[in-house]
């Protein structure tokens, strides 16, 4: 899930190529909702084995109501952080905003 800003416009998406997508997004080089919006923040985000369970969750939370999509945002970054940094690469933090160990960051 893609932020303009802590509590700004939200993006849901899903795709094969995580780290290529989001960089996509940050450059502004898909053109569309997310450019046209400014949302370029890695709030929130959900890794799945497949991509049939993947599709499955987008759609479920495309039909959310925008104060569940901000409660489940706020349940593991409250301060509505953006995951991503410069280099690339996910900061993973738990909800307490620890750096989990490395063998359960692939599960959050």
């Amino acid at each position: 899930m893609l932020a303009s800003r802590r509590d700004g416009i939200l993006y849901v998406g899903v795709t094969s190529d995580f780290f290529g997508r989001v960089n996509l997004h940050k450059q502004d080089l898909i053109d569309g909702f997310a450019q046209k919006y400014g949302v370029h923040s890695l709030v929130h985000y959900e890794m799945y084995a497949t991509m049939p369970e993947a599709i499955r969750r987008e759609k479920q939370l495309k039909k959310w109501n925008r104060a569940w999509k901000v409660r489940l945002v706020e349940q593991v970054n409250p301060g509505w952080s953006d995951h991503w940094d410069a280099t690339g690469e996910i900061r993973v933090r738990s909800a307490s905003g620890q750096q989990p160990p490395p063998e359960e960051a692939e599960f959050l």
